[in-house]
Order: C-alpha cells, then structure tokens, then sequence
C-alpha cells in the first residue's frame, strides 16, 4: 500500500517543514509494516510537497498514524496538507 499526503507550503516555512518532515519521516518509519518513506517537491510549483510512503497494508499504515510520536508532528502540519484520498492500494 502506499501513502500519498500532498502538502501546500508557503516558501517562508519550506526549510522548517523538510526538516519537521525528515523527523516524521523517522518516526514513521519505526512503526511496523513501514517499507520505505520520502519527501518530495514539485520542479513546477515550489509549495507543492508530496509525503510518500510504503506499508504493509492499510492497517499499518493507520495504526502508525496513531502512534503518539507521530500524532505530535504531524497534527501541526496538517493544517497545510490538501484534503484528498490519499491511500493507494498497488494494482499492478
């Protein structure tokens, strides 16, 4: 399963977010099921970020969102993440 959050960051907070986000980032990656995680930027739009990551299964994936760690980074960014499905099941 992969895990798509899109995010729109205004050029002022980009330094603080990546960093915000590399720490994420370790965070999720100790939850169970993680397979891989990373962080990207748009080359046509600067705000535009993408947080991408690999699971198990959906299962993993909530459960990790769960984690109190992980709750206490990303609940403050959230407020910049575009509201849109963003669990992937792998077709092919």
């Amino acid at each position: 399963m992969i895990a798509i959050t899109r995010f729109r960051v205004p050029a002022e907070r980009a330094e603080s977010f990546a960093a915000e986000m590399a720490a994420l980032l370790s965070d999720l990656a100790a939850g169970t099921g993680h397979r891989a995680g990373r962080l990207a930027r748009t080359v046509d739009d600067p705000e535009l970020w993408a947080l991408i990551t690999e699971w198990d299964g959906a299962g993993f994936y909530r459960r990790a969102l769960g984690a109190p760690a992980v709750r206490t980074r990303l609940i403050p960014l959230a407020a910049m993440a575009i509201d849109e499905p963003g669990a992937y099941e792998e077709v092919l």
